[in-house]
């Protein structure tokens, strides 16, 4: 194994594998760190973990055990894969697990670098947009467990790290690797060790990516590591993939803009099913009744707790935010595992808490990754008889879910 990874969450890291695919190396994805060693033939190991939200001290540790498991797989450079929407808060979990990560491997100018301009991510002066508008007023000022409100990732990284935070700007960038290399350098040379590079479109990661042949660690999304494979001799490829027939379902737990506006569009030309989170709560709606529902449907019908933020926060007003994820996250869990003793062989989920959720419960420990769904999520073969798909909540066309199911159908 040449590379190293340690994703955040379960979407995130199929992300990053399919990213590594697509570029030539061969990448499996790990749910958890293995109790065994690496399969020889793996090139890049992506470990997916599910501490995103979960208390800072459980991210590190969690994050310095897959750390000590890629070391020990023979890897010589590691990637911190967390959202292309840098989800995290004040306490973090991005900057004590990037702290922790850069501690460990003795890593200076480490880049932070969520950009992903073929989802729609870019960093300019610092600053991270979504679209043609900042992070704060993209809709992930509105997620329920990360709020996103400052789009400045100098700021809103700095309360979260023990180290000072650099900036590489576009000027640099734009000139190339060499002036991007000289750039982190200047800026270690300030006291820098976090070092925000700006990116706008895919040849600025691909420079940066040369930038960071020699690094020991770099933290960002999936897109920033699309030049790393060229750094070890990969050549970009087709990516195998042998399609699953059978039955299939889709759920959804994210609220993102995004989502709510597949579930829609799915929703007018297919079998689908509210959640609502107050009936799981007090218990008028069970994981049974879901499961039951959709294994009576044809097609690829969807259960969802999709709902407008309005909506989510009033639930979260009167149950408390804890309660309320881990009700959803639970029934969804059950959810999955009763239609898959049913005879389901694909399940597409949307939302990294619920993807999370699903993975865990069906203890999907290895996943192979497939071909290209949207940009940033493959198809991953799970088992034998079982193919899924993994959605961040902001991903995915508005027909995603059709065409998910399409993609793992073969």
């Amino acid at each position: 194994m040449k590379l190293g990874c340690i994703g955040d969450d379960f979407t995130g890291s199929s992300d990053l594998a399919n990213t590594l695919a697509k570029a030539g190396m061969r990448a499996t994805q790990y749910t958890g760190v293995p109790a065994g060693d690496a399969d020889p033939s793996v090139e890049a190991g992506v470990v997916a973990l599910k501490t995103r939200s979960v208390p800072v001290v459980e991210a590190v540790e969690k994050s310095l055990a897959a750390l000590q498991w890629l070391q020990a797989q023979g890897c010589t450079q590691y990637f911190f894969k967390y959202c292309s929407t840098f989800d995290s808060t004040a306490e973090g979990n991005i900057g004590p697990v990037a702290d922790a990560l850069a501690e460990t491997l003795e890593a200076h100018k480490v880049i932070v670098c969520p950009a992903f301009p073929g989802t729609g991510r870019s960093v300019y002066q610092g600053h991270l947009f979504v679209n043609d508008v900042l992070l704060n007023e993209s809709g992930m000022q509105n997620h329920p467990l990360t709020p996103m409100t400052d789009p400045d990732l100098r700021r809103w990284l700095a309360p979260q790290t023990r180290y000072s935070v650099g900036h590489v700007g576009p000027g640099p960038v734009f000139g190339g690797a060499a002036a991007i290399a000289a750039a982190l350098e200047a800026e270690h040379g300030k006291g820098h060790r976090h070092i925000v590079v700006d990116a706008i479109r895919d040849e600025d990661l691909r420079a940066i990516g040369a930038a960071a042949r020699d690094l020991p660690l770099i933290t960002g999304g999936s897109g920033v590591a699309l030049g790393l494979p060229a750094n070890f001799g990969c050549v970009a490829g087709d990516v195998p993939w042998q399609g699953q027939g059978g039955r299939a379902v889709a759920l959804s737990g994210s609220c993102s803009v995004a989502t709510r506006a597949q579930v829609a569009r799915h929703a007018a030309w297919h079998p689908a099913r509210e959640i609502v989170a107050a009936d799981v709560i007090e218990g008028r709606l069970s994981a049974q009744d879901i499961a039951t529902w959709l294994l009576d449907q044809d097609g690829l019908p969807l259960a969802y707790s999709s709902a407008d933020p309005d909506d989510v926060r009033a639930v979260q007003e009167q149950y408390g935010r804890e309660r309320s994820a881990a009700a959803l996250e639970g029934v969804f869990a059950e959810v999955a595992r009763l239609v898959r003793a049913g005879g389901v062989t694909r399940i597409i989920t949307a939302g990294g808490e619920t993807s999370g959720a699903v993975v865990e419960a069906l203890d999907l420990g290895t996943l192979e990754i497939g071909p290209e769904i949207d940009p940033g999520v493959p198809a991953l073969r799970a088992g034998p008889d079982l193919v899924v798909a993994l959605k961040s909540g902001n991903f995915g066309a508005e027909d995603f879910f059709e065409k998910a199911d399409g993609v793992l159908r073969g």
